[in-house]
């Protein structure tokens, strides 16, 4: 479990598994009312601070060890 600055503009909580937007700076506030993703897909993207942020496994892992890939 952990908290993500991402570039002075967002911060995504990672918790159980999931990621999720917590806090952003963009006007409507959209990425923050997107659901929780993790390691079986799904995205969260705010358009007005060009921030995207993935739920994928790792390629070198097993299925056993989710991984969440952010990516601004």
């Amino acid at each position: 479990d952990q908290i993500i600055q991402i570039n002075d503009t967002n911060i995504c909580e990672i918790k159980d598994g999931k990621a999720r937007m917590i806090s952003a700076t963009c006007p409507d506030h959209l990425c923050m009312k997107q659901k929780a993703i993790d390691e079986n897909g799904g995205s969260i993207v705010c358009l007005p601070n060009k921030v995207v942020i993935e739920g994928k496994k790792a390629a070198d892992s097993d299925d056993s060890s989710p991984s969440i890939d952010a990516v601004t």
